[in-house]
C-alpha cells in the first residue's frame, strides 16, 4: 500500500511530490522489514524473547500506521490542491485503511497480544474499502494499473481453481457429515466426479472463448490487447517457408485474431474468386457467380457479417453482393476483403468462432488493417512469382541466343556456297564440296529443329504401334552408363510415337536419376492391364510433398532442384496426353516417387498393318 501511494504521486503529472518524499518511504519500508525480522527471531527464541520481539514488533507496527497517516494526508493535500477528480475518495478510502491498522494495533499493543474480533472486523472492512478505491481510481485513467490480459487471465483462472477447491471441500465435508458408513465411498465418487467435471469444462473451446470474452468485455476498455496480437499476427506471417505455405500462413494469421477455426482464402482472377488455399477448412466450397461480390468489395471495401445477412438485418446492399454459396456454406461467417493499393487482391473467408458473436467496431478496425497487410503480403509474392517466371524466360532467351547464332553461321556458309556456285559450277570438286557442305548443314539444321522442338507446342503427331521394351532398354543403356538402371516387365506394344515415347520416358528417368543417389537404381517396369499399359518409373530419391505434387510439379519453370528449369514433368505430361495417355504420380519425402505412366495398348488390325 505504501507503493500503490507513491505509485500515486508519480502517475498524477498535476502532484508534485516533496523532495524528501522518497527518503520518508524508504524509512518506513525499514521499520517493515524490521518488524518482519522481530517476528522471525521471537518465533525462533520462544519464552520472553518471543514476548518482548512481538511487543517491540507491535509498536514498529503503530508507527508504521502513523506514519502513513501523515504521507496519507501529505497526498490527500496534493491532489486536492491540483484539482484531481477522484481525489478525495481516494484520500477518504486510505485514511480509513490506516485508522482501522492503528486501532488494531494500538489496542494489541496495549493488551499484549492481538484481538481475533478486531482482526476479523479489519478483513471486513478491507473488502468494505475496495470498491471506494476500484472507484476512485475508474474516475482517474492515468491513475489506474496496467494489468496484462495474460495475468488477469491466469489470475482468474487461479481464482477458479480455488473455488474449485472450497466446493470439493464443502462437498466432502458435507457427505462426511451425512454420508454414515458409506461416507468414504461417496466423498471418492464426488472428488472423481467434479475432477471430470472440471477437467471437461476447462478443454471446453466454448468455455474457454466465453471466458475470455467476458474477461475482456467487464475488465479492460478494449477487446484486444492490439500489442499482443500484431506481435502474433507479425509472428504468423514471417515464419520459415518451410513452415507452411505463405497463403496458409495468411488465412491462419487472421482468423488467430478472432480466434476463428479455420479460414480460406480466395484470390481473385478477374471478375472470380478461386480458393487458393485453406486452413483447417474441411470442404472447400465451389465459388460460383461472384462477379458481384468482387465488384463491391473492391468498390466499399466492407466487411460481411454472413449471419447478420442470413437472418435479414444487414444491408439490402451487402445481402444483393453475396452470393448464394457464402449462405449455403454453414460454418462460413465473415468475409474479409484484401486490398492492396485501390485494388482487391482477394478476401478470406472465416469460419465461425467456438463463441459466435456479432463483429464489433474494434473487429472491424482490426480486420480492415490486418485485411490491408496481408494483401501487401500476397502482392509482394505474386510479384516475386512473376520476376522469376521473367527470369526463366530471360534465360531461355539467352540459350535460344545461342541457337540463333548458330543458325546464322549456317546461312552464312549456305550464302557463300550460293555466291560461289555461279563461278565454280562447272567444276566437279567444287561441286562434291558443295554437296557435302549441303548435307552438313542439313544435319546440323535438323539438330537446332530437334532442340527447338523440346521447348515449341505439340504439333500433331502419327500414331502408331510401338514395342515398349526395345524402347525401355535404349533409354536405360543411353542413361545407365552413370548410374543404375533396370528394365522388367511385358513386353507390350503401344499406340504412340516413338520420338515422343523416347523423349517423355528420357524425361522422367532423367528425373528420376537426379533424384536419387549414385548407389541407389531406378526401376522400370511394363505391366499390360486390360487395353492400357502402364510404364512406372520408381526410385527411392527424396522424394516430394503432396502439396509439391499438387501446386507445381507439371507446371513450366517450376523446380525442386537447384538450378533445375521445371520442364521436363511439364513436357512429359504435355506428350502423355498428346498420345491419349496420362501420368500419375505417388511419392513420400525422403522415401522416394513413382512416376506411372498409363497408354493405349496398340491393337490387333494396326499391330497387322504395322506388320
Amino acid at each position: 500500500w505504501l507503493w500503490f501511494m507513491i505509485a500515486l504521486h508519480r502517475r498524477d503529472r498535476n502532484v508534485r511530490p516533496p523532495a524528501a518524499i522518497g527518503t520518508v518511504y524508504g524509512s518506513v519500508a525499514l521499520i517493515i522489514v524490521a518488524t518482519f525480522a522481530l517476528n522471525l527471531i521471537g518465533q525462533s527464541a520462544g519464552g520472553g524473547v518471543y514476548e518482548k520481539a512481538i511487543a517491540a514488533g507491535l509498536l514498529f507496527r503503530m508507527l508504521v500506521a502513523v506514519t502513513a497517516l501523515v504521507l496519507t494526508q501529505n497526498l490527500y493535500a496534493a491532489i486536492v490542491q491540483s484539482g484531481t477528480p477522484g481525489a478525495r475518495a481516494i484520500g477518504f478510502t486510505l485514511a480509513g485503511m490506516w485508522l482501522i491498522d492503528l486501532n488494531l494495533y494500538t489496542i494489541a499493543y496495549l493488551s499484549g497480544h492481538l484481538v481475533p474480533e478486531l482482526a476479523v472486523v479489519r478483513g471486513f472492512a478491507m473488502a468494505l474499502l475496495a470498491p471506494g478505491i476500484a472507484l476512485s481510481l475508474s474516475r482517474r485513467p492515468e491513475w489506474s494499473v496496467q494489468l496484462s490480459r495474460t495475468v488477469a487471465y491466469q489470475s482468474l483462472s487461479i481464482v477458479a481453481i480455488g473455488v474449485y477447491l472450497a466446493v470439493l471441500a464443502l462437498v466432502t465435508s458435507a457427505i462426511a457429515a451425512v454420508g454414515g458408513g458409506h461416507a468414504r465411498i461417496l466423498q471418492t465418487a464426488a472428488v472423481f466426479g467434479l475432477t471430470a467435471t472440471a477437467l471437461t469444462l476447462a478443454s471446453s473451446p466454448w468455455l474457454r472463448a466465453w471466458f475470455k470474452v467476458k474477461l475482456a468485455k467487464h475488465f479492460f476498455r478494449h477487446r484486444y490487447d492490439y500489442r499482443a496480437e500484431w506481435m502474433r499476427f507479425t509472428e504468423t506471417l514471417g515464419q520459415p517457408r518451410d513452415a507452411a505455405p505463405l497463403e496458409e500462413r495468411i488465412v491462419q494469421a487472421i482468423a488467430d485474431l478472432t480466434d476463428s477455426p479455420a479460414g480460406l482464402l480466395l484470390e481473385r482472377e478477374g471478375d472470380a474468386l478461386t480458393v487458393a488455399a485453406d486452413w483447417n477448412w474441411s470442404n472447400r466450397p465451389a465459388p460460383c457467380d461472384e462477379a458481384a461480390l468482387v465488384r463491391y468489395l473492391a468498390e466499399s471495401g466492407r466487411i460481411l457479417e454472413l449471419d447478420a445477412i442470413r437472418a435479414g438485418t444487414a444491408s439490402e446492399i451487402d445481402s444483393a453482393a453475396t452470393p448464394e454459396w457464402l449462405r449455403a456454406a454453414p460454418e462460413a461467417w465473415v468475409v474479409v476483403p484484401l486490398p492492396h493499393l485501390d485494388q482487391l487482391k482477394g478476401a478470406i473467408l472465416l469460419a465461425r468462432p467456438p463463441l459466435p458473436r456479432a463483429l464489433d467496431w474494434e473487429d472491424f478496425d482490426l480486420l480492415k488493417v490486418a485485411g490491408r497487410q496481408v494483401a501487401s503480403y500476397l502482392a509482394e509474392a505474386r510479384a516475386q512469382d512473376a520476376l522469376a517466371e521473367a527470369r526463366r524466360f530471360d534465360e531461355f532467351n539467352r540459350r535460344f541466343a545461342f541457337i540463333m547464332h548458330d543458325i546464322k553461321n549456317l546461312v552464312s556458309q549456305l550464302s557463300l556456297v550460293a555466291r560461289n556456285a555461279e563461278r565454280h559450277a562447272d567444276n566437279p570438286e567444287f561441286r562434291a564440296d558443295m554437296v557435302a557442305t549441303l548435307q552438313d548443314s542439313a544435319g546440323k539444321m535438323t539438330d537446332l529443329l530437334a532442340r527447338l522442338s523440346q521447348h515449341s507446342g505439340n504439333r500433331p503427331r502419327m500414331l502408331a504401334p510401338v514395342p515398349l521394351r526395345p524402347l525401355l532398354e535404349a533409354v536405360a543403356a543411353t542413361r545407365g552408363r552413370l548410374h543404375p538402371i533396370s528394365v522388367a516387365g511385358d513386353d507390350a506394344l503401344v499406340l504412340g510415337d516413338p520420338a515422343a515415347l523416347e523423349q517423355m520416358i528420357g524425361h522422367l528417368v532423367q528425373n528420376a536419376v537426379e533424384a536419387s543417389t549414385k548407389e541407389a537404381p531406378v526401376n522400370l517396369t511394363v505391366t499390360s492391364i486390360g487395353d492400357d499399359v502402364q510404364v512406372s518409373i520408381e526410385d527411392q530419391g527424396c522424394g516430394m510433398s503432396q502439396a509439391f505434387i499438387r501446386d507445381r510439379l507439371f507446371r513450366p519453370f517450376v523446380s525442386s532442384k537447384d538450378g533445375g528449369f521445371g520442364i521436363g514433368a511439364f513436357e512429359a505430361q504435355q506428350l502423355a496426353a498428346a498420345m491419349g495417355g496420362t501420368i500419375r504420380v505417388t511419392s513420400r519425402e525422403g522415401k522416394g516417387s513413382r512416376f506411372t505412366v498409363t497408354l493405349k495398348r496398340a491393337a490387333a488390325e494396326m499391330i497387322g498393318r504395322a506388320a
